[in-house]
Order: structure tokens, then C-alpha cells, then sequence
């Protein structure tokens, strides 16, 4: 049975995802969400505290609750790529391809990715910019065993992340999040301070038991957050946000 809490939250966020309340909007104020409900005003508070958390509405003191500012979030569980997520909230998004070379596999690579030393491997870094800003450090390694066809591609047009989930299906992935802190040459790339907190994505994705790619993707901390809902009965992730993700 649903909560008339969770009923409250649920109300306003499909509203929020619908379109019907728009960036800016205000949503009704706390005593009218009471008369509405049938519920105590702590029941109202506790509903507008969890989408405040979620980054759904602002409170304002002595003016109200209006609905957020879209936000570049990151789904936990979903692989899409950066440019994709940007455009999806509302954003502008391009690239910069920085560094782009074939080249063998070393030994510490290999053991972080549990392949073979040697094997051919095309290393990418890009530099995703939102809304004129850095907003993403991509370093990328795909196998070219697995994805011959990335020889050939120059990346100049179109993001590496948004290419592969174009071309190669993916059977399996696996990510670790956490936070860093951004050395010298990261700070310089994304318009920060050095030892600034920053977020860090690692994902590899397989295909049929092979490594098609490993990224490692890095945002600075405060214009990005990684945002989901899940749904314990059916165990999937509902996707409420749009942006940076990346396979």
C-alpha cells in the first residue's frame, strides 16, 4: 500500500517529468498540499524534502517550493553516452577529441582489464563541454580485436561513447563510482582547483565474454550528479533524470 507521503511524492514528480510543471513553476504551497491530502503538515514537509534531495524543486524560505532548474544527472543504472543525456535535460553539449593513437595493451592496463599484454588497443581522451563549460574528462581504451571497425573511425564528428552504443551490442558491464580529487592536469582541463572533489565513472563493457571498451570519466563534482530511483518488487532502475552517461 502506498503512503500518503510517497503518494504526495509521486504526484509532484509526474507532473515535473510530464511537462504539466515547468523549470520555475511554483507548486502549490504547504497548507494547500495538506487540505489536498487529508495529511498532517510533516507528511507534506517530508514529500518536498526527499524531491529537494532528488533535485526535483527548490524550497525557498517565506516564498515557497518551485519546481528545479534541469540538472545534469547521471542515471546509476543506465549506459548512454554524454552528448545524448546533455541534449535530453535541456542542454548544449560538443567535444574535443584530445588524443587519439593505436597502441599495444601494456602489463598494468591488461591486469585492470583481465586481458591479454600486447593486444591492439585504440586510447582516446576527449573533453565533453555543456553548456560552455568542461563537464567531462573521457579516457577511453576500446579493444580493436573486439571492435575492428574503431581503426578506422576518426572520431572527429561523433562522441566515442555515442559511436560504440550505435555499432557494438554489449552483453555485460560493470561501473565503480567515487570520488577523486583533480591533480594538476585535471584541473587545468576542466576549469577547476587543483585537489577540487570531482566524480569519477569507471565502466567496462563486454560483449559474449570479451572487453569491448574501458572508460574512465571524470566530472567535476559540483555541476554533476549520478541520480536514480529504484523499485525494490522488480529490481530495475526508473529512470528519472537525463544526461553524461557513457558506456
Amino acid at each position: 500500500m502506498v503512503s500518503i507521503y510517497q503518494r504526495i511524492y509521486m504526484d509532484i514528480e509526474a507532473k515535473i517529468i510530464s511537462g504539466d510543471w515547468r523549470p520555475g513553476d511554483r507548486i502549490p504551497i504547504e497548507h494547500e498540499l495538506v487540505a489536498e491530502y487529508q495529511c498532517s503538515r510533516m507528511t507534506v514537509s517530508k514529500a518536498l524534502s526527499a524531491l529537494v534531495e532528488r533535485g526535483m524543486i527548490v524550497r525557498r524560505r517565506k516564498t515557497g517550493s518551485f519546481v528545479a532548474s534541469p540538472q545534469i544527472d547521471r542515471t546509476v543504472m543506465d549506459i548512454q553516452d554524454i552528448s545524448t543525456e546533455a541534449e535530453l535535460a535541456g542542454h548544449e553539449h560538443r567535444f574535443e577529441l584530445l588524443t587519439r593513437r593505436v597502441e599495444r595493451l601494456g602489463e598494468t592496463d591488461a591486469q585492470q582489464l583481465s586481458e591479454a599484454p600486447d593486444a591492439e588497443i585504440l586510447r582516446l581522451q576527449c573533453l565533453h563541454i555543456v553548456d560552455g563549460r568542461p563537464n567531462a574528462i573521457e579516457r577511453r581504451i576500446i579493444m580493436l580485436d573486439a571492435v575492428p571497425r574503431a581503426r578506422d573511425e576518426s572520431f572527429a564528428s561523433i562522441p566515442p561513447g555515442k559511436w560504440l552504443l550505435a555499432e557494438v551490442p554489449w552483453s555485460k558491464a560493470k561501473h565503480v563510482i567515487r570520488a577523486v580529487s583533480a591533480d594538476t592536469a585535471t584541473a587545468r582541463m576542466l576549469e577547476t582547483e587543483r585537489g577540487q572533489a570531482c566524480l569519477s565513472l569507471i565502466r567496462q563493457t563486454w560483449q559474449n565474454g570479451r572487453t569491448v571498451t574501458y572508460v574512465e570519466i571524470i566530472h567535476p563534482g559540483d555541476r554533476f550528479q549520478f541520480a536514480g530511483t529504484f523499485h525494490p518488487m522488480a529490481k530495475l532502475a526508473h529512470t528519472t533524470g537525463g544526461s553524461a552517461s557513457d558506456r
